[in-house]
C-alpha cells in the first residue's frame, strides 16, 4: 500500500507539475499539490491499521515559520489523537494552545481598529510533548556532524541623513496614508488595507539602499549597507588570499535588474572599481541554470569564484559550495527562521575543510542592520522563534507561553512597533521585553519554589525513613548478633537446623519437612500461631485474606505465610514468601533456617539504604536553603521596568502639559483680540499681564467692565502716572 501511495504521488507529481523531473520532489509538497488526495489515502491507511501515523513525513524544517503549522502535522498524522482530544478543526486546535492577540492598526477611514494575530502559544510544554510523541528530531549536535561552528556578528549601521529624512515621512505615511509622502501615487482603498505592507517594504528598502526608492533623487553614502558589506567583504578577501577563501553575500531586494538600480550590480561595481577585485572573481547565483551549477560549484570549491551574490531562493538551498566558504553576508533579514538556517547552512556545513584546517573550525556570519530601522528587530525576533522552534523540537522549554512578534511578510507589522522603532523612541517596546523577561524570570522563580517545596516534602519523608532505617538496622544488628552467638554447624560444615516444633519431636529432615507442609496446608485459623523455635527465634503461621477477582465475580480467599521472629525484635523474617517448597520435604525442612539466615543480607541492604538516605538528605537540605539564583537579575529589571514606565508616565504628562499650554494660549489670543477698550486714555495703561488676568478669572466679559478698573488697576494706574 505505501508503495502504490509514493508511486501514485510520483505519476501525479511528474503528469500534471513535472516537479519529479527537476529533482524538487519531496514529500511536503503533496500536502499543497494534492491535499485531498492525500488525506484520503492517509486516511485509508490508518482505517485499515486502526491507527494514527502509518506513513513517514521527512523534512529538514518540518517547522519553518510559526508554531500553527504543528497542526497541519497533527491533522495528517495524529487524527484518532486529536479526535479523543474533542480537537475536531484548526479552531479547536487554536483554543487550546494558542491565544489571539488584538493589535491596533488603522482603517481605510483612517479609524483606530483592532486587528487579531495569533502571535501567543500556550501550553507550550504539553504541546511540545504532543509534537514529540511522532518525531525523530537529529541535528548535527546529536550526531556529532563535524561542520563548523557559525561565529554571527551583528553590523550596526547608523542612518544617512537621507534615511533620517525619509523615516520621518514613512512615520507620516503610515499615519496619514498619504502616499505622496514617500514618492508615489496616493493610495487606493484597496492600496490602503495593506498600507502597514507597504511601509514596511519601503522600510526595508530604505535600510538596504536609499537609491532602491528614487535612485534620481538619492545618491550613493559611505553608510549604504552595499559600501559597508563591500569594505568587509573585501577585507577578508584579502585576508584569505593565500587560501582561496570564498564568500557568499545574500540579498532578497533589489535582486539584477537591467533597467533600474539594484543591490548586486552595485556592490560587483564597488568591489571591482574600489577594491580592485577582479570581475570573474564575482558571480551572480541568477547567472547561472540548473544545467550549469554544477560548474558553478567546482569554480567556488576550487577557489576560482570567491565572491557569490545570491537570494535566499536560488542560492538558500541546493548550494554545494562550502569547502572553500569563509564568511557569511545578510545584507536584509529574511521572514522566516528556517530561511535563515538555510542560508547560514551554506557555509556552516560539512564539507568546509578551509574553515577546519585554516579558520578554527569557524564561519564568520554578518548580518548588517540599519540603526533605528526594521533590521534589528527582524533579527533579534527571527532568533527568538528559531530558539522557540529548536526548544520545541528538543523539548528542552521552561516556559509556558511564547510570543511570536507582530512582523510578518503577508501584513506588514504592527503599527505602533512600527512607529516606535523608526521615531527611535523605543521606551514601550524596552518595556515590553523586559515585561516578558520578567515574566520568564517569575515562571522560574515559581518553578524554582515548587521545587524547594517538593524537595521539602521529600526531605521530611527521608528524614521519617532515616529514622525507620535506623531502627530497622538496630534491630537486625542485634538479631545478626543473637543469631550468629547460636549458630551451629554439622561435621559437614553445613549450617544445622535444630529446629524443635510443637507436639513434634522427630528430627528426621524429610519427616519435617511433610509436617510443615500438612500444617501449612491445613491452617485455617485467623489468629496467628506460634509452631516452634529455632535458634531463639520463634517461628509463626499467619492466615491473610486476599480476594481475586473470577469471571467478574470477587472471590474471597485466604494464603497461609511462614515467618521467624526473635523476642524483642520487630523484624519477620520471610523466604519465598512465606511459602515452603512443597515439592522437595527436605528443602521446606530449612525454610525457617533460610528466613533467619537472611539476616546479614538484611542488614547489608538496609545499611546501604541508610547510607544513600544520608547523602540525599545532605542534597535535599541543600536545596531546601537554595535561593532562586537570578533573584538579583529580577530585582533588578523591575526597578528598569519601574524606571521605564516612570518615564513614560513624565512624557505623557509633558505632551498634555504642552498640549494644555497650547490651548491656553490660543483662547488667551482669541480673547485679546475680541477686547475693545472704549477709552484708551485709560486702557493703555492696562499692561499684557493685567489683561491675561483679567481675561482668565473673569466669565463673561464686556466693554465696560474692561473700562471699569479695580482697586488693584487704580493703584498701578497711580504708579505709572
Amino acid at each position: 500500500i505505501s508503495f502504490f501511495v509514493f508511486s501514485l504521488m510520483k505519476a501525479l507529481a511528474s503528469c500534471f507539475f513535472g516537479v519529479w523531473s527537476r529533482q524538487k520532489f519531496n514529500f511536503f509538497q503533496c500536502l499543497f499539490l494534492f491535499p485531498d488526495i492525500l488525506r484520503q489515502l492517509l486516511r485509508e491507511l490508518q482505517s485499515q491499521f486502526d491507527s494514527d501515523l502509518c506513513v513517514t513525513f521527512l523534512s529538514g524544517t518540518p517547522i519553518s515559520n510559526s508554531l500553527t503549522e504543528m497542526y497541519l502535522i497533527f491533522k495528517y498524522l495524529r487524527p484518532k489523537e486529536l479526535e479523543r482530544q474533542s480537537i475536531e478543526n484548526f479552531d479547536g486546535w487554536a483554543a487550546v494552545f494558542a491565544r489571539k492577540t488584538t493589535d491596533f492598526e488603522f482603517s481605510v477611514t483612517n479609524e483606530i481598529i483592532a486587528k487579531e494575530r495569533f502571535r501567543h502559544f500556550i501550553k507550550v510544554p504539553e504541546l511540545a510533548l504532543f509534537y514529540n510523541e511522532i518525531t525523530d528530531y537529529k541535528t548535527a549536535k546529536h550526531i556529532e556532524l563535524a561542520k563548523p561552528e557559525l561565529q554571527e556578528t551583528l553590523i550596526n549601521i547608523p542612518p544617512t541623513p537621507a534615511q533620517k529624512e525619509f523615516t520621518q515621512k514613512l512615520m507620516q505615511f503610515a499615519k496619514t496614508g498619504d502616499g505622496t509622502l514617500i514618492g508615489r501615487s496616493p493610495l487606493s482603498k484597496q492600496e490602503d488595507k495593506g498600507r502597514m505592507l507597504i511601509a514596511t517594504s519601503y522600510a526595508k528598502k530604505m535600510a538596504a539602499d536609499m537609491r532602491l526608492i528614487n535612485e534620481s533623487i538619492y545618491e550613493d553614502h559611505p553608510n549604504h549597507k552595499v559600501n559597508v558589506c563591500a569594505r568587509k567583504v573585501a577585507e577578508l578577501y584579502q585576508q584569505s588570499m593565500p587560501h582561496k577563501g570564498t564568500q557568499i553575500i545574500f540579498s532578497d531586494i533589489g535582486t539584477p535588474k537591467s533597467d533600474a538600480f539594484n543591490i548586486y550590480d552595485a556592490l560587483k561595481q564597488k568591489l571591482m572599481t574600489d577594491f580592485k577585485i577582479p570581475a570573474s572573481h564575482i558571480s551572480f547565483i541568477h547567472d547561472w541554470t540548473d544545467k550549469q551549477k554544477p560548474e558553478l560549484f567546482q569554480k567556488m570549491n576550487q577557489g576560482e569564484i570567491r565572491i557569490l551574490i545570491g537570494s535566499t531562493e536560488k542560492a538558500g538551498t541546493g548550494l554545494n559550495v562550502q569547502e572553500r566558504v569563509i564568511a557569511l553576508h545578510h545584507l536584509d533579514i529574511p521572514w522566516k527562521p528556517s530561511e535563515l538556517e538555510q542560508r547560514n547552512g551554506r557555509g556552516a556545513r560539512q564539507g568546509n575543510w578551509l574553515a577546519r584546517e585554516q579558520y578554527g573550525n569557524k564561519v564568520q556570519c554578518f548580518v548588517y542592520a540599519v540603526e533605528q530601522s526594521l533590521d534589528n528587530y527582524k533579527f533579534n525576533l527571527l532568533k527568538n522563534k528559531q530558539t522557540f522552534i529548536s526548544q520545541m523540537k528538543n523539548c528542552e522549554l521552561n516556559v509556558r507561553t511564547i510570543d511570536e512578534g507582530a512582523v510578518d511578510e503577508k501584513s506588514g507589522m504592527n503599527f505602533s512597533e512600527y512607529i516606535a522603532i523608526l521615531s527611535g523612541d523605543t521606551s514601550l517596546l524596552e518595556k515590553s521585553k523586559l515585561e516578558k523577561k520578567i515574566a520568564v524570570l517569575e515562571s522560574l522563580k515559581v518553578a524554582h519554589y515548587r521545587e524547594q517545596s517538593k524537595a521539602k516534602t521529600k526531605l521530611d519523608t527521608l528524614i521519617q525513613e532515616k529514622s525507620v532505617t535506623g531502627k530497622i538496622l538496630n534491630y537486625l544488628k542485634e538479631d545478626s548478633s543473637w543469631y550468629h552467638s547460636q549458630l551451629q554447624y554439622e561435621k559437614a560444615g553445613t549450617k544445622a537446623n535444630p529446629i524443635h516444633l510443637k507436639g513434634f519431636a522427630v528430627n528426621e529432615p524429610e519427616t519435617i519437612g511433610k509436617y510443615l507442609i500438612q500444617i501449612h496446608n491445613n491452617w485455617d485459623q485467623e489468629q496467628t500461631g506460634k509452631i516452634g523455635t529455632l535458634y531463639g527465634f520463634d517461628l509463626y503461621i499467619k492466615r491473610e485474606r486476599e480476594d481475586q477477582w473470577d469471571t467478574n465475580q470477587l472471590v474471597e480467599s485466604y494464603i497461609n505465610s511462614f515467618y521467624a521472629q526473635r523476642v524483642g525484635s520487630e523484624i519477620q523474617y520471610t523466604f519465598n514468601q512465606g511459602q515452603p517448597n512443597k515439592d522437595n520435604p527436605k528443602l521446606a525442612a530449612r525454610h525457617f533456617l533460610n528466613a533467619i539466615d537472611r539476616v546479614d543480607s538484611l542488614h547489608a541492604k538496609y545499611q546501604k539504604d541508610l547510607e544513600e538516605l544520608k547523602a540525599n538528605q545532605s542534597i535535599l537540605t541543600e536545596l531546601t536553603c537554595k535561593p532562586f539564583d537570578k533573584e538579583t537579575e529580577l530585582i533588578q529589571m523591575k526597578n528598569d521596568l519601574a524606571r521605564i514606565e516612570r518615564e513614560i508616565t513624565l512624557k505623557i504628562q509633558h505632551n498634555q502639559l504642552k498640549q494644555t499650554e497650547q490651548t491656553e494660549q490660543k483662547n488667551i489670543a482669541v480673547t485679546e483680540k475680541n477686547i475693545q477698550p472704549v477709552f484708551p486714555s485709560i486702557c493703555q495703561y492696562v499692561t499684557q499681564p493685567l489683561l491675561k488676568v483679567i481675561t482668565r478669572n473673569t466669565k463673561t466679559t464686556t466693554k465696560s467692565d474692561i473700562c471699569k478698573p479695580s482697586p488693584m488697576v487704580k493703584r498701578h494706574l497711580r504708579a505709572k502716572l
